[in-house]
């Protein structure tokens, strides 16, 4: 064999190798799946990960709106016309059962343990904790009108609601239920994320074009930032759903009727990119690798993915009617 004969069979035997990692990648990305919930179809829509489309949905209970993981591999879906939640099983593509959630549940949390699940219940005005095996209601704690976002801490001692009319976060300590201090934020409150360190409650105001920071150890707010996007009326910026980055350096705020995403660095508390996505951007999730961002988007009936390193838009996935949240299993 002559050298352009090497040279030439080391080009394919490359070229084959480069393939082989493509298709590779793409198959382990394949494994993924996003799960988003839907107002109007009582059912949730299934997002390849490794092809970005749509290969199903599955059947489920009425007004599906808040969806989270569960500890293990399970999914929790809570849908507020049922006041019930489905758990989805990803290995069976269904519903494995039905949890009593209580009137009008909006959002949840759920116990490091996974034995209890948190749900605001908006026409009650109150928080229901709820044992995840029996659905029996172990407590009700009453807080502001229409509460909404729920978020418990790490080390599961401590619980914060969000009240929308009253513009409170309530701190419940767990153990006993009671609510040992009111902290007044932004107009309208609706979702939250703790810091990886559990140092510090982020807030998004949705009324407010805002977000608050509140210190969990002095349970004081002790900062924020007001959204602005070029061409959109202030009560335009909507913010609603909110998550931050595993290192806690990021934060990404979909920002409403605003139709953008905010990428936010979390130290300095400031923007640091627009994203535009679709109409009503509501809720955000990252995948695994924290490499995609997936943006619902509740008007355009649509999922927005978008290239993190980038700050790009990739792609636009028509999904179910009305989509309000999304999570991702890898």
């Amino acid at each position: 064999m002559n050298e352009v004969d090497r040279v030439a069979k080391r080009g394919v035997r490359s070229a084959a190798a480069v393939w082989m990692g493509l298709c590779l990648g793409t198959a382990a990305l394949a494994q993924g799946t996003a799960y988003v919930s839907s107002e109007k179809d009582e059912a949730v829509t299934l997002i390849d990960l490794g092809t970005l489309a749509v290969k199903g949905t599955i059947a489920t209970c009425k007004r599906g709106r808040h969806i989270q993981l569960l500890p293990g591999r399970l999914i929790m879906l809570a849908c507020t016309d049922s006041n019930a939640a489905d758990v989805i099983d990803p290995a069976t593509g269904r519903s494995v059962r039905r949890l009593a959630l209580g009137d009008e549940p909006e959002a949840f949390d759920v116990s490091p343990d996974g034995k209890t699940v948190y749900v605001s219940n908006e026409d009650e005005g109150a928080v229901s904790f709820v044992d995840a095996a029996t659905g029996k209601v172990l407590r009700s704690v009453k807080v502001g009108q229409e509460p909404e976002g729920v978020k418990v801490s790490a080390d599961g001692r401590t619980l914060y609601v969000a009240s929308e009319v009253a513009s409170l976060v309530h701190v419940i300590d767990v153990a006993s239920g009671a609510i040992v201090k009111n902290i007044k934020v932004g107009k309208r409150p609706r979702r939250m994320a703790l810091t990886p360190d559990g140092k510090a409650l982020w807030v998004t105001n949705e009324l407010d074009a805002s977000v608050s920071v509140i210190d969990t150890a002095t349970r004081e707010v002790v900062g924020g930032l007001k959204f602005e996007v070029p061409g959109a009326r202030s009560e335009d910026i909507t913010p609603v759903g909110i998550q931050i980055s595993r290192d806690g350096r990021r934060a990404f705020v979909a920002l409403g009727r605003a139709n953008h995403v905010a990428f936010v660095d979390v130290p300095e508390r400031k923007v640091t990119r627009l994203v535009l996505v679709g109409k009503r951007a509501w809720n955000v999730a990252l995948d695994k690798a924290e490499a995609r961002l997936f943006v619902v988007n509740g008007l355009s009936d649509d999922v927005t993915v978008v290239d993190v390193a980038a700050g790009k838009p990739i792609k636009s996935i028509p999904v179910g009617r009305v989509p309000y949240g999304l999570v991702v299993v890898e």
